[in-house]
């Protein structure tokens, strides 16, 4: 048996909506915000906020990271670059 492959399956992809389910668990994120994240995974290469400095809540660093792990989550991670923070 060669060391380097593993008999363990890769995780199957999560739909969007277990995606984000799963990304705001993980991150502390509160589930009444998830619909302020949707919009950046129906458009993940698009242009996404960036933080203006002004304490919003949730800022988007915040959703950005979110939208980033549910994408992660689904096989799907963004290839764009992020906007500069």
């Amino acid at each position: 048996m060669n060391g380097s492959v593993s008999d363990v399956p890769a995780p199957s992809p999560l739909s969007l909506d277990d995606a984000l389910a799963r990304a705001s668990e993980e991150l502390q994120f509160p589930s009444y915000y998830q619909s302020s994240v949707r919009p950046l995974l129906r458009n993940p290469e698009g242009r996404w906020p960036h933080c203006c400095g002004g304490g919003c809540e949730p800022c988007a660093q915040t959703l950005i990271r979110v939208a980033m792990r549910a994408l992660d989550l689904m096989g799907t991670p963004r290839q764009s670059p992020l906007p500069d923070f």
